[in-house]
């Protein structure tokens, strides 16, 4: 008998794993939103995500040091309490201003740690996070920051 119930138990977790896919859903940005991905500037990019750049510029915190110390590996934190359809994450150092796109679950905390490669050319480099929150609105938060040369292609 034990080992029926066994297999039993078996086969139901199999089930699950089965199922639980499905309820997993990520969207291509790359594929649906195309010129996001080739934007040089980080108003382009924001423009062809969002088809607007009127943000409200609060609720939404980045935080980075102030100089990092070498640009192959910048750190970032994102944090928000907004409800949000999606994390958007922008940088005018590199040639596509373009990072990242998340899609919070309807329970997730909006708090991401990150690292980035950012290319120094001297000048302070600022990093745009947007939100779109579940209202329609968009909510945006910048820091910036120096990039010590020396660091990822200085």
């Amino acid at each position: 008998m034990q080992r029926r119930k066994f297999l039993s138990l078996v086969g139901l977790g199999a089930a699950v794993l089965a199922v639980a896919p499905a309820a997993v859903r990520a969207e291509d940005y790359r594929t649906l939103k195309p010129n996001v991905w080739k934007a040089k500037t980080v108003e382009d990019a924001v423009k062809a995500m969002y088809g607007t750049t009127t943000f409200i510029e609060k609720g939404v915190k980045v935080t980075t040091p102030d100089v990092a110390a070498s640009g192959g590996a910048v750190p970032v934190n994102v944090q928000s309490d907004i409800p949000a359809k999606t994390v958007s994450l922008f940088q005018d150092a590199n040639p596509e201003s373009a990072v990242i796109v998340f899609e919070p679950g309807k329970y997730s905390i909006i708090n991401y740690d990150l690292k980035m490669k950012l290319k120094s050319v001297g000048d302070p480099i600022t990093i745009t996070v947007v939100v779109e929150g579940l209202d329609g609105k968009l909510y945006s938060g910048k820091r910036t920051l120096d990039v010590a040369l020396g660091g990822c292609e200085g």
